[in-house]
């Protein structure tokens, strides 16, 4: 019973020690998925975004900026600075695409035979510039773009403002992980 315990300590040994050096690469991970070695980067400038695109209310350049900055200010430890202040990490960008666009046909009743839109499609399009100061092998300028549907009994105007924060929620979450989790 004795060498049979002894073996056991030894495949177990054996085990933990074949397993640190796969342990050891993965770096530096947190449960939020960020990939963030904070002894090198502690600091991130995030310029204010600009809606260069034809359409959108005027708040939509503040509302993407402020929810991108949340975003590292609530799943990081990064100092998130504004204005002209540049981070380790740098994040700026602009507006790029507002459009609204048929989506779902519907079967048409009338005698004409023509289809028309049971939904109109909203689709934003972000164009973002990153820089990591201590790893120029991040940096990307990258565009990012998502849509949300409504349905045609409903105007623009009257849905606008929760299909933007819905679009943003998705477009922020994509360009978060595209700049700290590596994905």
């Amino acid at each position: 019973m004795r060498l049979k315990s002894s073996y056991i300590f030894m495949i177990l040994s054996l085990c933990l020690l074949t397993a640190i050096p796969f342990l050891q690469g993965c770096g530096v991970y947190s449960f939020t998925g960020t990939n963030i070695d904070y002894d090198k980067v502690s600091t991130i400038s995030v310029k204010r975004f600009e809606n260069l695109s034809p359409g959108g209310p005027p708040t939509i350049s503040q509302t993407l900026t402020e929810g991108i900055r949340d975003i590292y200010q609530q799943n990081t430890r990064l100092t998130v600075l504004s204005g002209n202040e540049e981070g380790d990490l740098q994040l700026e960008g602009e507006i790029v695409g507002y459009r609204t666009a048929p989506s779902t046909p519907q079967a048409s009743d009338n005698t004409d035979g023509v289809d028309i839109a049971s939904q109109t499609r909203l689709t934003i399009t972000v164009k973002v510039s990153f820089i990591n100061t201590t790893n120029e092998e991040e940096d990307f300028d990258r565009s990012f773009s998502f849509f949300a549907d409504f349905d045609n009994t409903q105007t623009l105007n009257a849905v606008e403002d929760a299909l933007i924060d819905e679009i943003f929620e998705q477009i922020i979450l994509d360009i978060f992980n595209a700049t700290v989790a590596n994905w």
